[in-house]
């Protein structure tokens, strides 16, 4: 078997010899003008709150900033809390063949021990890239197995790239690399036993996989060790979360040649990617017909076997509601667009419960043929008259194939953050990311 674990150790370790183009570096200020987003619009949330205040009661302030809240933490509870901030409300990156959320889990760690060493741009980025790198190759390499069980990717394949951009930042070899993989292996968890529930536990998800890559490479970098083949080897981490049912040409082709930070999404919309596509080819319908969703007689929606957990009904609470494909799609034939607020439970109307009723979600054979390559879904609708409409969207926009530009990143900040911390200072942190090469200062203020 290929020493695996080793070869993304050295690929960290080697962080110096990468080629950053023209292209990886803007997309390095999209992920970090994305990230701020949704941590600062994350930051109002109830659960956000009660995370910060029970961090600040364990253990008092600290010295490293905490979007969208006064007071300063650790650097564990900072990564924490900036961590479930960015992942409260739906709205951050993700990739498709990994079925993860990296920004979520990565920035965090990264941008607080920047705090702490405050590197030049050049050095951040390429932490940042390694970091994407790893945790994409590890999430692509065992899903879907690892979420067939039941697992949650996002901080267990999301904790190595925090760990792996720790590395580069503190500028660890390779066997130091080895050992922080092999104790972060124990830390790396998270199931999604809250879907359909109600339960608000998913939100901390990143932040906890955040806080605990600091641990790993802490404790690595005072010589504490860890299984150097932690991924492949009997009982690590490809057998305990995927059953050994892992891809390996995903983890490693053109390893050091081509980044995975190129290939993830962007949400415009504030619900789970999975329903994504769904909602897309329901605007497509609504701009090719004009719908009256009073004669809608029955909604058919055909997705993976993966999309098709999400097809509850009962929605008891916001994340109820962005987990839902039934409900989300109705308020896409509700509503020209999707907004936080379309989710909230007292936003609920009889109509679009009644709407939901009617979805039914099945799993689509070439829905499921074609995942995780695609995120394919068909959506028929029936109505009383007879008529029946169909679309099939194979990839929802914000993809690589279908991206949303810097324009529209933008605007996704500036509608989300405005309201939050004002339009000056809204406007002057667009353009402090965009132009971060000249001055990086402003992250540490």
């Amino acid at each position: 078997m290929r020493a695996m674990t080793e070869e993304l150790a050295n690929h960290v370790a080697n962080y110096k010899n990468m080629t950053l183009t023209e292209d990886i570096l803007q997309q390095v200020k999209r992920v970090l003008l994305d990230y701020f987003c949704c941590a600062i619009t994350g930051s109002q949330t109830v659960v956000s709150k009660q995370v910060f205040q029970t961090l600040l009661e364990l253990e008092g302030e600290g010295d490293y900033s905490v979007i969208g809240h006064k007071k300063k933490l650790s650097k564990t509870n900072a990564a924490f809390i900036n961590g479930t901030s960015a992942h409260s409300l739906d709205l951050d990156d993700g990739h498709t063949k990994g079925s993860i959320h990296p920004g979520t889990v990565v920035l965090p760690p990264i941008l607080a021990e920047a705090e702490k060493r405050k590197p030049n741009f050049d050095l951040l980025a390429r932490a940042i890239v390694i970091g994407y790198d790893v945790c994409l190759r590890i999430s692509s390499a065992i899903h879907p197995s690892s979420r067939k069980r039941g697992f949650h990717n996002t901080p267990v394949a999301g904790i190595f790239g925090a760990v792996a951009g720790l590395c580069v930042l503190n500028e660890l070899k390779k066997e130091e690399v080895q050992n922080a993989f092999g104790i972060a292996a124990s830390f790396a968890g998270g199931i999604f036993a809250f879907l359909g529930t109600g339960a608000e536990v998913k939100r901390i998800h990143p932040g906890q996989a955040a806080r605990d890559a600091i641990l790993a490479v802490e404790l690595s970098v005072k010589g504490l060790t860890g299984p150097k083949s932690v991924l492949e080897s009997e009982n690590g981490l490809f057998q305990a979360f995927a059953g050994a049912d892992i891809s390996s040409e995903r983890l490693l082709q053109d390893l050091g040649k081509t980044f995975e930070i190129s290939n993830i999404y962007f949400k415009p919309y504030p619900c789970c990617r999975h329903i994504h596509s769904s909602v897309d080819a329901v605007y497509k319908l609504k701009e090719k017909n004009e719908l009256r969703v009073e004669d809608i007689v029955s909604i058919r929606v055909g997705v993976n076997s993966i999309a098709y957990k999400h097809r509850h009904h009962e929605c008891q609470s916001l994340l109820d509601a962005q987990m839902s494909l039934p409900y989300t799609v109705a308020l896409a034939l509700l509503y020209p667009t999707l907004e936080i607020r379309h989710f909230a439970p007292e936003h609920s109307t009889e109509q679009c419960r009644n709407l939901a009723s009617k979805v039914e979600v099945y799993i689509d054979e070439y829905a499921e043929t074609v995942y995780p390559n695609e995120r394919a879904a068909k959506v028929e609708i029936n109505f009383a008259n007879g008529t029946n409409l169909m679309e099939l969207v194979h990839n929802p926009l914000g993809e690589p194939s279908q991206p949303l530009d810097d324009a529209q990143l933008a605007e996704k900040f500036y509608r989300n953050c405005q309201a939050i911390i004002g339009e000056e200072k809204t406007e002057e942190m667009i353009a402090n990311i965009f132009n971060i090469e000249k001055e990086i200062d402003f992250l540490y203020r």
